[in-house]
């Protein structure tokens, strides 16, 4: 599938986030993300993004192997570089052909395999036992480093519409509550 267009979007009714991937086939996978989905997936992804962009730039090798800081600074550089570009004004367009119907795939896990020619494979899949459906769904789709930057882009910016990010990144703070009783660490002082 040759993807035409993305759209991420956070819907609060339903406390998921839509991703649409339409093809220029004519085709449009419309797939469910959960809270639950996103707090493992969103760290994996970003691992993997870095190492993509890391491993596809010819500049990347005037750095060295790097360490994980080194290698997440150039990936936000390439993304400041990218998000110049990208176009991200061009409306969505909806898709009349839906091959996984018209449901959307309640996405359950995420195989995500990178490749000898610098592309991501993501497998979409859904347990059959999701929907009470005799057998599983799931979808492919390969994305190249500034495709998938693009996808980064946008689910970020669906994390921060459904707040859920911030609970990825620190446990909540309880005023009032000593450190012993939140499960944090006391914060150590050296002089």
């Amino acid at each position: 599938m040759q993807i035409h267009q993305l759209s991420v979007t956070y819907q609060a009714e339903q406390d998921r986030i839509l991703l649409r991937v339409n093809s220029i086939g004519g085709e449009e996978m419309r797939m469910w993300l959960t809270r639950r989905l996103m707090h493992g997936l969103w760290p994996l992804l970003g691992k993997l993004h870095t190492d993509q962009v890391f491993k596809s730039e010819p500049s990347a090798s005037a750095v060295g192997s790097g360490d994980e800081e080194t290698k997440r600074l150039f990936t936000e550089f390439r993304k400041e570089e990218f998000l110049q570009k990208a176009d991200f004004d061009t409306p969505y367009q909806d898709k009349p052909k839906l091959p996984l119907g018209t449901e959307p795939l309640l996405v359950t896990d995420v195989d995500a395999t990178p490749l000898a020619n610098g592309r991501l494979r993501l497998a979409f899949n859904e347990r059959a036992s999701v929907r009470g459906a005799a057998k599983p769904r799931g979808f492919q789709m390969e994305l190249d480093p500034k495709l998938m930057q693009g996808l980064m882009h946008l689910l970020e910016q669906s994390l921060a519409r459904s707040q859920w990010r911030d609970a990825f990144a620190t446990p909540p703070v309880i005023e009032g509550a000593t450190a012993e009783e939140t499960g944090a660490e006391r914060p150590r002082y050296l002089n």
